[in-house]
């Protein structure tokens, strides 16, 4: 029987399991060109997007439509175009960054983070954006107009309600049990708020699809830099896929063993062994266009918990 190999393993993904193509280029902004400053020639991310079998037509369509939605902004040069992270999309990629690379590490202090909207204080547009992005944010309703979460962040929760324009219209306040008086364990508000099969599904899914990918790198010596960048994408993109419907609970109230656990350790190893390879790939097609394209900003070396420092001194300067 024929050993797989990383290049069938990427052939395999891709004809199974294609990403939709938008999506696929904000994984790639947020995974690979906000850390180089945040900008591209469309010439570079058509070249960037060819090996997932994104062509010209499919791309620019993309990119036009996250323009009008508020992710990108188009800036031309005479007959060249580039694309950047529009400055107000910037706080969204970045929260979304630390979902997706930060260690697996909240605890439960007994508290609960409660949202209420009083009577009429916003209306009914308002009331669904506000819902979506709760959602979108972890949160669970409680009950109507009710959210709450055990393990929030102040920060993220202030930049939400001023982002949706009800920050002074709604009551925030932490919620614990009241001493002496019997009732059901706050834990329980865990399982009355989120359904958590669907992401152990996910997570369960992603660890079947990629383990034997991470084999396979153990002993793959031929690995190229384009291949490595395609692997750290589709990691990258299929554990996005899973991990941002994840409420990201605090590990005391996760169903034991989690597999959210192994899933990110999983990511950390594949991306360890591929994301040296891959800037090899990302920087020299990015100066094809633009010889004053940023090398990596630091803040890229503490994903997952921080990169192996050989791995880090391996991405060297490249000159055209």
């Amino acid at each position: 029987m024929k050993q797989l190999t990383s290049t069938a393993w990427i052939a395999d993904f891709l004809a199974s399991d294609p990403p939709r193509s938008k999506s696929l280029v904000m994984t790639i902004f947020g995974d690979a060109i906000a850390p180089h400053g945040g900008t591209i020639w469309l010439g570079s991310l058509i070249e960037l997007l060819a090996p997932f079998g994104v062509n010209d037509r499919l791309l620019r369509t993309s990119v036009f439509r996250l323009a009008q939605e508020g992710w990108l902004v188009a800036n031309r040069d005479g007959r060249r175009s580039s694309y950047a992270i529009l400055p107000q999309a910037l706080p969204r990629f970045e929260r979304a960054n630390r979902r997706i690379y930060a260690p697996l590490a909240a605890h439960w202090d007994g508290n609960w983070t409660l949202v209420l909207a009083g009577a009429g204080n916003i209306d009914a547009p308002e009331r669904a954006l506000l819902r979506k992005e709760m959602l979108w944010e972890g949160y669970a309703m409680i009950a109507p107009g009710m959210f709450g979460h055990p393990a929030s962040d102040a920060g993220v929760l202030e930049e939400l309600l001023a982002r949706v324009g009800v920050k002074d219209r709604l009551f925030v306040c932490r919620a614990s049990a009241l001493p002496g008086v019997s009732s059901r364990p706050l834990q329980d508000l865990v399982h009355d708020g989120w359904d958590l099969s669907g992401v152990i599904e996910g997570y369960r899914h992603f660890i079947a699809r990629f383990a034997p990918l991470l084999d396979l790198l153990t002993s793959d010596a031929a690995l190229a830099p384009e291949q490595a960048f395609v692997i750290r994408t589709l990691l990258v993109h299929a554990y996005r896929r899973v991990q941002l419907h994840d409420p990201m609970l605090p590990i005391e109230l996760l169903p034991d063993p989690w597999p959210g656990s192994s899933a990110y350790e999983l990511a950390r190893a594949v991306y360890a062994r591929t994301y040296a390879l891959a800037e090899t790939h990302i920087m020299a097609t990015m100066r094809r266009e633009d010889d004053s394209a940023p090398q990596l900003d630091a803040g890229f070396f503490q994903r997952f918990g921080g990169l192996a420092g050989e791995a880090q001194r391996n991405v060297k300067p490249l000159v055209r």
